[in-house]
């Protein structure tokens, strides 16, 4: 069966509805979605009535946990003072701009969906905060697989789409326990696992303004990333006639990631 995963749309409706016209085209039987429904664009109630009108098995994001439950639901830090003026000026914008029901049905999200060997979570089995970067140390990865009981584990909040392989083999753990005066030595194998990022529908920072999103193929176990051209430039339009921070639409329209980058990305949120 072909299933499509989507993630990070982040109420850019142009996009959205760009990514679900090509998941027909390619002829997926079920979509999953990683969370972040909300934050930065100018239609987070359409997204969401999007979602759920199609009846899409969807996670808790960041952002949904966020306007849910308060902007201090993370502890995350932000890149700059000027970021976080924005991170917190875009907060208060999505809050104020969203229906009751909207806010409800982001409040009902689970934050891991599973089935057969596959996990979907928005940022990690840990955290929906936490970002599983691309070069995560082998073992670090390998266990957040692991934990999720899963051989492939989706993820989004990253913004940037990439397929891991993390090669099966034979891990050893030693557990030093010195006020029992006792020494473990516990050995184990590992099957192959794979983290799959999809990327973002609404706010890609891989470069370029496209969407992305993955078709992954449960029989033959192969993945395609996905990129979707759409009119980027009428959510850019709306981003500005809404009062929303400029810089949205300015790093939208370039893909790119922050105004300003963080020497340490693992612990920023820029929500």
């Amino acid at each position: 069966m072909k299933i499509a995963v989507i993630s990070c749309i982040h109420g850019n409706y142009e996009a959205l509805n760009a990514v679900l016209l090509d998941i027909d085209e390619q002829k997926a039987e079920k979509i999953y979605c990683l969370g972040d429904l909300v934050g930065y664009g100018p239609f987070p109630h359409a997204v969401v009535e999007q979602i759920r009108s199609l009846d899409i098995p969807t996670v808790q994001g960041c952002w949904d946990e966020d306007i849910v439950e308060g902007l201090n639901a993370c502890e995350c830090s932000y890149p700059s003072l000027l970021a976080e003026r924005r991170g917190r000026f875009a907060h208060e914008w999505t809050h104020n701009n969203i229906y009751p029901e909207t806010r409800e049905f982001l409040a009902q999200l689970p934050l891991t969906l599973k089935t057969e060997n596959l996990c979907f979570v928005h940022g990690s089995p840990h955290s929906n905060h936490e970002y599983l970067m691309p070069n995560m140390d082998a073992f670090t990865a390998l266990e957040r697989v692991l934990s999720a009981e899963a051989d492939v584990l989706f993820c989004g909040h990253t913004h940037i789409p990439y397929l891991r392989k993390l090669e099966g083999g034979q891990l050893q753990v030693k557990i030093n326990q010195p006020h029992l005066n006792d020494e473990q030595n516990l050995s184990f194998t590992t099957p192959l696992k794979h983290i799959i990022n999809v990327g973002s529908v609404g706010e890609p920072r891989h470069g370029r303004p496209n969407a992305t999103y993955v078709i992954y193929d449960t029989e033959t176990q192969g993945a395609t990333l996905r990129e979707v051209e759409y009119d980027y430039q009428k959510t850019c339009a709306a981003i500005i006639e809404k009062g929303l921070p400029p810089i949205f639409a300015w790093r939208l329209a370039r893909g790119l990631e922050y105004a300003e980058k963080a020497d340490d990305p693992t612990h920023v949120c820029e929500r």
